[in-house]
């Protein structure tokens, strides 16, 4: 059975009823439905806790697919008592720290608008996350561009998802911005990201619904990481 992934349909659903599956040899969870972001795309698994019928918590400190790819293995912290296949839990997540990731990850994307080159590498965090740019030359300011991306979050524009095939997408290949992170294909359709009136590419991570929930952000450090590669640092202002 392959995890049913509620996130990608509703990142704000925030806690789901759910069956156990399996449990790995190792002790990792798998359910038949999750609201867990498994670890991928540079956006961290979430954390958050599962809770057995008889109210034992167990805390999970993140969520990464199975080898196969189909499942979500949820990993608990070490020496829980595990539950057993068939068993029904609760799973909810720890909602502040997915939210900044949200935000983040949508900033993120602004980012990659401000700076319109390919991207090489990401990374997504509570606090401060990155880009990594293709540039053949630097003289990038980190003033400007906050300046844009504060330009861009206060249009307050709509972010939503929607799908198209595995076929449009290769016929549009310019929708594709990230160089080592191929957007995940093989099921039939791939997810789109859609920022209105700014930015549409695809992406598996999790999105705010409006610019208004980003807040202010700054680029705080631009590092030369290669004769073209420049890191671009992201925080909250």
């Amino acid at each position: 059975m392959t995890t049913l992934l509620l996130f990608r349909d509703d990142a704000y659903c925030q806690e789901t009823s759910a069956v156990v599956t399996a449990v790995t040899p190792e002790g990792g969870i798998v359910v038949d439905r999750t609201v867990f972001y498994a670890n991928g795309g540079g956006q961290p698994g979430d954390r958050g806790t599962l809770t057995r019928a008889d109210g034992c918590e167990i805390t999970i400190e993140t969520a990464i697919y199975s080898p196969s790819k189909l499942d979500v293995i949820h990993v608990p912290v070490t020496g829980c008592e595990l539950p057993e296949p068939g068993e029904a839990v609760t799973l909810r997540l720890d909602w502040s720290t997915r939210h900044k990731r949200m935000r983040m990850h949508t900033a993120l994307h602004l980012l990659s608008v401000a700076l319109p080159f390919p991207v090489t590498g990401g990374s997504i965090g509570e606090e401060e996350s990155r880009l990594d740019f293709d540039i053949p030359e630097g003289g990038l300011d980190k003033d400007t561009v906050t300046a844009k991306l504060a330009e861009m979050i206060a249009t307050g524009a709509s972010v939503r998802e929607r799908w198209i095939s595995d076929e449009e997408l290769l016929a549009n290949p310019g929708l594709v911005k990230t160089m080592a992170v191929k957007p995940p294909m093989g099921t039939g359709k791939v997810r789109l990201v859609e920022i209105e009136g700014l930015d549409l590419q695809p992406c598996g991570g999790t999105h705010v619904r409006s610019l208004d929930e980003i807040g202010a952000v700054q680029v705080t450090k631009i590092e030369k990481k290669g004769q073209q590669n420049r890191r671009v640092r992201l925080a909250w202002a």
